[in-house]
């Protein structure tokens, strides 16, 4: 199951269980956990991309090592919400993930990488602090997001 509809998303994973949070770069992919009970997602990791098959790998490592249950994959929309390259390259790489055998959940990622940034200037982190941080930190907040979603869609029932 590839898509954006929370209760899909919620429906296909097993009762509770871990998820990861990627935000899929050009060079890099940022990889988020939350803990089963889908309360608080922290950072965890950044591949440097190389080959697909060479980050799938490292991706299906880190899968089977965190007992992860189901995937929630920043999309990069226009402000306006409409696709772009981008979209359509993380698109792409989600479909390309399906045979992992997880659900995957594509998350509005727009304002991520913007707020984790403001967020390491105002701690005063350097450049390259920054630059080391950044890409898990955006996929923690883009897994927080996806799991205060769920946390919202079962305490107010109706469409998604």
């Amino acid at each position: 199951m590839i898509g954006t509809n929370l209760r899909e998303f919620a429906a296909a994973l097993p009762e509770g269980g871990r998820l990861a949070g990627l935000d899929v770069g050009t060079k890099t992919i940022g990889v988020g956990l939350c803990d089963a009970m889908w309360t608080i997602a922290s950072p965890a990791e950044t591949i440097r991309r190389t080959k697909f098959s060479v980050d799938r790998a490292l991706l299906r490592d880190i899968i089977a090592r965190q007992q992860v249950k189901g995937l929630v994959i920043g999309l990069p929309l226009n402000l306006d919400g409409s696709d772009s390259p981008r979209t359509q390259s993380v698109r792409a790489f989600a479909r390309n993930l399906a045979d992992l055998g997880l659900p995957i959940l594509l998350w509005d990622e727009r304002w991520s990488t913007q707020a984790v940034t403001r967020t390491l200037l105002d701690a005063d982190a350097s450049r390259a602090r920054r630059a080391e941080l950044v890409d898990k930190m955006a996929a923690a907040y883009i897994l927080q997001g996806a799991i205060d979603a769920l946390a919202g869609a079962f305490a107010f029932p109706g469409p998604l």
